[in-house]
């Protein structure tokens, strides 16, 4: 199992939303890096649901429901998708300042390149975050 964290605007679609959906498609990832990343995502793995804009922390735990597949909205093969389905709530947010001030999340992807919307996670980084 691998661990991932999807960045959303909660705006547009929050933890909030996942819960009461029960499932969701994670699509509108377009980012070479980002896909690249999408790619790798397997059944079974999980994810942290990260909210931005003035949130800026991890909400929640989302379980990946499904392998990528090709967008059936987009119909393109380089813009794939992922379904997923709500995990748990965290207790307590874990924000970006927090993750920022321990150095143990220095080579974090989240610090180092913060506008990549899907990014791996490590055995480690997960432990620190989520125990």
């Amino acid at each position: 199992m691998a661990y991932w964290l999807f960045k959303t605007e909660p705006s547009c679609y929050s933890y909030e939303n996942l819960e009461h959906d029960k499932k969701s498609t994670w699509d509108g990832v377009t980012n070479a890096l980002a896909l690249k990343y999408l790619r790798q995502i397997r059944k079974g793995d999980q994810a942290l649901i990260y909210h931005t804009g003035d949130v800026r922390a991890v909400i929640g735990i989302a379980e990946i429901s499904s392998e990528p597949y090709v967008d059936p909205k987009l119909n393109d093969p380089k813009l794939v998708v992922v379904d997923l389905k709500p995990k748990r709530r965290l207790g307590k947010p874990i924000t970006l300042a927090e993750i920022k001030a321990n150095n143990e999340f220095q080579d974090f992807l989240l610090v180092k390149m913060g506008r990549l919307s899907v990014m791996p996670v490590t055995d480690h980084q997960w432990k620190l975050l989520v125990g």
